[in-house]
């Protein structure tokens, strides 16, 4: 078996969305700062690849869409051949634990409560992220015990660790570059998470985009082009008012929210963007565990989370509520106007 002073290669696994992703990136830097010559591989996606991009202790980035479809055997081979000596099962899939065996990876990490990985892993941690009180990137870092880590780092080293992103410069719209010198201040509001996340009424959005535009600000729409088919239509037509909803790459909506003033959304991607970007990052929660900001606000320096209620009796019972819902349009308003520092 490997030992630490062998670790040359260390791939990590996370397939999944951008949010759990960023939160995912913080672990890149730990190894980095425990084994300096080591190469960082993230398997993920590539959808996530423009995020990951953006990250400096990420040395290599590997596509799992061109490598799943593959005939069993050149799957195998393909991750053999990236020579690697640990794999961490970040988002546990049982496909890759599978493959990362045959593959004969010397260390394979995963979480002790996934049954596959009793026969595909040799390192199992065993903690649980449902009942915890810390941060989900907090929890990532319980996966890398199996390297020496004695303590969960605090979350202001975290932060710190996140600062390592940096958006990757790619030219936005000549349109967007437009808005962007001739405006004093300008606010992204991303109203939709694909499903991700318990949301703020459209309705609501709209009036808090009248509300800035009459005041001066700019306000920019983001989302996807699906996204944009939900609430394109009531959109308020203000000089100042602007959609972009489907017309940006990833990459060149990274660069607009590391340019704005502040964006506004629900606990989905691009406010975990936003946060690591150091952008004035306002996300809008239930205070219901596990959901709750304590555990999915962005790490940045830079983040005002709110909620409706923080002692709702019916989120402190774990039962489902939409007190997110009621969070008031001023209350919003407030936080943009006056930004946290």
């Amino acid at each position: 078996m490997k030992t630490s002073l062998d670790i040359q290669r260390i791939i990590i696994s996370r397939t999944d969305s951008i949010g759990d992703v960023i939160l995912t990136l913080p672990m890149c830097a730990w190894l980095k700062s425990q084994f300096p010559n080591c190469t960082v591989i993230f398997l993920g996606k590539s959808y996530t690849k423009p995020v990951v991009d953006c990250y400096s202790a990420v040395d290599e980035f590997v596509d799992w869409q061109e490598i799943e479809n593959l005939p069993s055997a050149e799957k195998v081979e393909r991750i053999a051949a990236l020579n690697a000596d640990a794999v961490v099962h970040v988002f546990p899939v049982k496909e890759i634990a599978s493959l990362s065996k045959k593959a004969k990876i010397p260390m394979r990490i995963g979480t002790s409560h996934r049954g596959f990985h009793l026969l595909t892993c040799n390192h199992r941690v065993n903690f649980t992220r449902k009942r915890s009180d810390l941060h989900e990137a907090q929890l990532n870092f319980e996966l890398l015990r199996p390297f020496g880590l004695t303590e969960i780092p605090s979350l202001e080293l975290v932060k710190e660790y996140g600062r390592l992103f940096k958006p990757v410069s790619v030219d936005l719209p000549h349109e967007v570059n437009k808005i962007l010198n001739g405006t004093s201040k300008c606010v992204i509001l991303h109203p939709k998470s694909q499903g991700s996340a318990l949301e703020w009424p459209l309705e609501r959005y709209m009036e808090l985009a009248i509300g800035l535009a009459n005041e001066g600000t700019t306000v920019f729409f983001t989302g996807t082009q699906q996204e944009g088919e939900q609430f394109r239509a009531i959109i308020p037509v203000h000089e100042r008012i602007v959609d972009l909803s489907g017309k940006l790459t990833l990459s060149e909506l990274i660069v607009l929210i590391s340019k704005v003033n502040a964006l506004v959304a629900c606990s989905t991607g691009p406010l975990h963007i936003a946060g690591v970007c150091g952008t004035h990052a306002v996300g809008l929660y239930s205070p219901r565990k596990p959901i709750h900001p304590g555990r999915w606000q962005p790490i940045g320096k830079d983040v005002q989370v709110l909620v409706k209620d923080a002692d709702c009796p019916m989120c402190k019972k774990g039962k489902k509520c939409l007190c997110v819902q009621q969070i008031s349009v001023e209350q919003v308003f407030n936080t943009l106007t006056y930004p946290v520092k």
